[in-house]
Order: structure tokens, then C-alpha cells, then sequence
């Protein structure tokens, strides 16, 4: 069974048993989450569809550790002026663990 679920801004095609790195959820770790908008359910042949979410379908998963992704540097420049901004970015991401699918 394949699921399609949207999480920060980002949608996420998962299978029970899949490892899954999402934007930053507000659960510690060994925590449950819930993912309520569920786009599509593939079961085998079958499938549905949501308009635009599939009604009563939840995906539930287990918070394995938050963390921060590698760091992105960004570099500000104007030619011939003197100006130069060197600043850098880890993006804080949780990781998820599937555990069940239901529709």
C-alpha cells in the first residue's frame, strides 16, 4: 500500500517501513505524528483519489531524531563597490519513520 501525503509545503510518495525526511515538526523524538492530508491511496489496483484530500485516510509514523541538514553558504556581492556578505544556512528537518496506513 502507497500513500501520497503533504507536509510542509512538500508532498512525499511512502510506503510502511520508509524513512522520510520532512520539514521541521514540533515532536521529539520516539513521538507519534499523524499525517492527515492524504492525497492519493494506492492499494495494488486500486486507487483513490482525494478532491483534494482523501476523506478518514491518516498516515501515522514514528519521530526517529531531528537534525539539521548540511550547511548552505551564500555569498552577497557587488562588483567594484566593497561589498561583500558571507552568511550560511543548515535547515532543521525531522525524520520519520512510517509505520501504518490507513484508509
Amino acid at each position: 500500500m502507497t500513500a501520497i501525503i503533504e507536509t510542509g509545503g512538500k508532498q512525499y510518495r511512502v510506503s510502511e517501513g520508509d524513512v522520510i525526511f520532512v520539514e521541521k515538526l514540533g515532536a521529539e523524538a520516539d513521538e507519534t505524528v499523524t499525517f492527515d492530508k492524504v492525497l492519493a491511496i494506492v492499494d495494488g489496483e486500486n486507487a483513490t483519489f482525494g478532491a483534494p484530500t482523501v476523506a478518514g485516510a491518516a498516515v501515522t509514523g514514528k519521530v526517529v531524531k531531528n537534525g539539521k541538514g548540511k550547511k548552505i553558504y551564500v555569498y552577497k556581492m557587488r562588483p567594484k563597490k566593497g561589498y561583500r556578505r558571507k552568511t550560511g544556512h543548515r535547515q532543521p528537518y525531522t525524520k520519520v519513520q512510517i509505520e501504518s496506513i490507513t484508509a
